[in-house]
């Protein structure tokens, strides 16, 4: 999504010159979210873009995997030979955590590409036993389409809770439930010892008994993180974080001359929030392109040369040669109020900004009821806000956030009070 955004962008901002777009995956770049809703449950072949790249003048090289940056030289090492560039994009998102133990082990899958749908794709026709590993986004929207399948299915989760490392125990603890209720087990506080084939074995004292458990599972899916995919900037002199995504300013510029960075790979610092953010949804993809085709546009005064982007990921990679015409003035710092949503277990969540332990957190309506929203307040303004089939309350609170307005709590708290009818 990021790589194929950034070259689009480049065009419709009126970059002239040489594009170039690498992927390591063979596929026509496509979108991410079908994967674990239409795709996978055999409702689409695929989820490719609708673009002309030939029209835009973009040339693809699908099906190379990039090895290394040589920022001295201006040059990307591939499998297929050097490549120059004068300007480098880099798009290559992010790998999904593998569970220790659990790699060569046949029936278990990884849920991040075209072709880890079309295998899981498979397992769900043939309505499986199904394991599922982490209770995070990835874990509830496949255990979602599993059990639309007919398989049976159950979630391992380590913590007390599902979505533990996103939201506060007050929200998710009511979540739990929607597992039960689509016919999936939700087993919290349980670990997995190792994989056979056949079976999960979960770590002692994870039974009902305390004993150890074992779970028949003709396939496992694994969904316990991400982390940004950029291994192959070993030894470039690209500023990284603990985490390896590489850190980006204001501009989605990295720490090396004629190198941006855009996407699940890259954080950046958010005046807003006073963080630094790393962003692993789609709408990040999306809109932080814009930035950086517009910062490469407004640098035309640097000598011409090409733009190559590489990737993990099939349009992971997108890059430029500068051959704009005129410039214009640098573009305003990237610092978008966050956003993404997830379908699981028929419900619609939506979740936008940014949210802190120390912000104050404000229903509106009952965890019980098919549709609820919660709200971050810091100073009486809205920091964030999730909702659950509440898609009004989502576009009034986002644009509360962006322009930091503050809202009188108890209308706030009233769901029938639109949020827009609730500013102080």
């Amino acid at each position: 999504m990021a790589g194929v955004q950034t070259a689009v962008a480049l065009r419709e901002q009126g970059f002239t010159g040489p594009v170039t777009l690498i992927g390591a995956e063979p596929h026509q770049p496509y979108d991410r979210p079908p994967l674990s809703k239409a795709v996978l449950l055999g409702k689409a072949e695929g989820s490719a873009f609708d673009i002309d790249f030939d029209s835009l003048g973009v040339e693809l090289r699908l099906g190379v995997e990039v090895t290394g940056l040589r920022p001295a030289d201006h040059e990307i090492d591939t499998e297929a030979g050097p490549v120059p560039y004068s300007t480098l994009v880099v798009a290559t998102g992010a790998h999904p955590l593998t569970l220790p133990g659990g790699e060569g082990v046949p029936g278990v899958h990884l849920l991040r590409t075209l072709d880890d749908a079309g295998r899981l794709g498979a397992v769900l026709k043939d309505r499986r036993d199904v394991v599922v590993v982490g209770a995070g986004w990835i874990g509830a929207e496949f255990a979602t389409a599993a059990r639309e399948a007919g398989c049976a299915v159950t979630v391992i989760e380590a913590a007390d809770r599902p979505l533990a490392g996103a939201l506060p125990a007050e929200v998710t603890v009511p979540m739990a439930r929607w597992y039960a209720e689509s016919g999936a087990e939700l087993r919290l506080n349980a670990r997995v010892e190792h994989i056979e084939p056949g079976r999960v074995v979960l770590a002692e004292g994870a039974g009902r008994s305390g004993e150890r458990t074992a779970l028949p599972a003709d396939a496992v899916v694994v969904g316990i993180g991400a982390r940004p995919a950029t291994g192959w900037l070993a030894g470039s002199g690209a500023a990284l974080d603990p985490d390896g995504a590489i850190t980006a300013d204001d501009r989605l510029r990295t720490s090396l001359p004629d190198v941006y960075a855009v996407g699940d790979c890259a954080s950046f610092p958010s005046a807003r929030y006073g963080t630094r953010l790393l962003v692993h949804h789609w709408d990040n993809a999306l809109q932080g392109p814009r930035t950086v085709a517009a910062d490469i546009v407004a640098e035309t005064a640097r000598p011409a040369a090409a733009s190559v982007g590489a990737g993990e990921e099939a349009g992971a990679g997108a890059g430029a040669d500068a051959g704009a015409g005129a410039g214009g003035p640098s573009p305003a710092p990237y610092d978008p109020v966050p956003y993404f949503w997830s379908e699981q277990f028929g419900r619609f969540v939506q979740y936008a900004g940014h949210h802190a332990e120390t912000d104050t957190l404000l229903w509106r309506g009952d965890p019980a009821d098919p549709a609820w929203s919660v709200l971050w307040l810091r100073d009486g303004a809205v920091r964030a806000l999730l909702a659950v089939g509440r898609p009004r309350d989502l576009a009034q609170g986002r644009r509360l956030i962006e322009s930091g307005a503050e809202v009188d709590p108890a209308k706030a708290a009233d769901p029938a009070v639109p949020l827009k009818a609730a500013l102080r």
